[in-house]
């Protein structure tokens, strides 16, 4: 980390990891077992969709707006408000019985998370220094990708040596935990980069009709409407084809997710020493070539073979996408607004791979879900080098611009 962030942001770099670690680690936690709790409520298939879909439903309406707030009223109140949710939203879980209770909870849930995760993002963009973007956000990922590995594990192991609600609780721990961290080491309001700018913001509206926005937005959308076919999917598929164990089955969901996470690192660094446009297409084909390869496996190796090339597209990709981001978000002034955008492609992405997916198991066959997937990721590549095909040139002009007019990362 020494590497990259200065020493006087280096305290509030490590906070929002170890905030955003026990988040989401917190919500890791909850979410395997959310389905077992409504199900012993008795709720049916659409009832438990609708418990998971409220959430990216919230979420995903109210992510632009509270990025776009926090552009220009700050960002620590916004991180507070979010963790003091979950904490809420973790007592509700305990109290509540009724699966209508259930829904609403999970949609309240989804405005916290709104007002988390795009707005931490900016903040760690905002502290990063120029040419250093890949790495510092190849860091800050890796608070995720280990807390995506490891909350659905203590979330198992919780629950069976203890109960559902001890589950709850720790969602709530963690999440004081990380409230604590920001009010003790966040410095305040008027201390944050926003406040230290001699321009304002550019309007939402005028930052979803740039087309390199739109280029990052497909690549985010299509390839997480991969992992969402591959979290719903593939244990079908598996099981289905090859009769694997449950273990094993997690063991392939977990597995491309792993791989990504050791990636990062290595390939944030190789983003700020390379052209990331490169990065980013080569990272979609191997993961189109992934999803193809899913189609055709036919042994339990195949198909780990084939989710580890997934994993390796996603390492590829991801943080040169991130750093392309937090570009685009120091240019247009508009950090979180930009960081929000992208989140939402994320969220509409999940729920497209399984909504699409499950519609093309419906009307052809549940194989062809993966192929679906390598046309979507082939054309969100083709779609994002058209978008970049001048970048290097664009990020040249903007950079001597703004250098006029504001210093917006030292």
């Amino acid at each position: 980390m020494s590497m990259t962030i200065p020493s006087p942001h280096k305290k509030i770099f490590l906070t929002l990891f170890f905030t955003i670690f026990s988040t989401v680690t917190g919500v890791g936690i909850v979410v395997p077992i959310l389905p077992v709790y409504a199900n012993d409520l008795g709720a049916s298939g659409i009832y438990i969709g609708l418990i998971f879909g409220s959430f990216s439903l919230s979420r995903s309406i109210l992510l632009p707006y509270f990025g776009s707030l926090s552009d220009r009223k700050g960002r620590k109140p916004f991180i507070l408000m979010g963790l003091a949710g979950y904490g809420l939203v973790s007592i509700a879980f305990i109290l509540t019985s009724t699966i209508s209770s259930l829904i609403i909870i999970r949609f309240v849930q989804g405005i916290a998370s709104a007002m988390i995760m795009p707005v931490v993002q900016a903040y760690v963009g905002e502290i990063t220094p120029k040419g250093r973007e890949g790495y510092s956000m190849s860091l800050f990922n890796m608070s995720m990708f280990s807390s995506l590995s490891l909350g659905p594990i203590m979330g198992g192991v919780i629950y069976d040596i203890w109960s559902l609600d001890a589950a709850f609780g720790c969602m709530g721990i963690l999440s004081v935990v990380g409230m604590i961290l920001c009010l003790l080491f966040l410095p305040p309001i008027d201390q944050e980069f926003i406040n230290h700018r001699d321009r304002q913001p550019i309007p939402w509206h005028m930052i979803v009709k740039d087309f390199q926005i739109f280029g990052l937005f497909s690549y985010r959308f299509a390839y997480t409407a991969c992992i969402g076919i591959i979290w719903c999917f593939l244990p079908i598929f598996a099981q289905s084809r090859l009769a694997l164990s449950g273990s094993s089955t997690g063991i392939l969901v977990m597995l491309g997710v792993f791989i990504s996470g050791i990636l990062q690192i290595p390939m944030g660094y190789l983003a700020d020493h390379m052209n990331k446009r490169i990065l980013v297409v080569t990272g979609g084909l191997i993961c189109a070539v992934s999803m193809y390869m899913i189609y055709i496996s036919n042994s339990y190796l195949h198909l780990l073979w084939a989710v580890s090339v997934f994993g390796m597209g996603g390492g590829v990709s991801m943080p040169a996408i991130m750093a392309l981001t937090v570009i685009q978000g120091s240019e247009k002034n508009a950090m979180a607004s930009v960081m929000s955008i992208i989140t939402v492609a994320h969220s509409l992405g999940m729920m497209a791979g399984s909504m699409g997916g499950g519609l093309a198991m419906d009307y052809f066959d549940l194989q062809f879900v993966f192929p679906c997937g390598a046309l979507l990721m082939l054309m969100s590549s083709l779609v994002f080098r058209g978008t970049f095909m001048h970048f290097s040139r664009g990020i040249r002009g903007s950079i001597k611009n703004s250098c006029r007019q504001e210093p917006v990362r030292k």
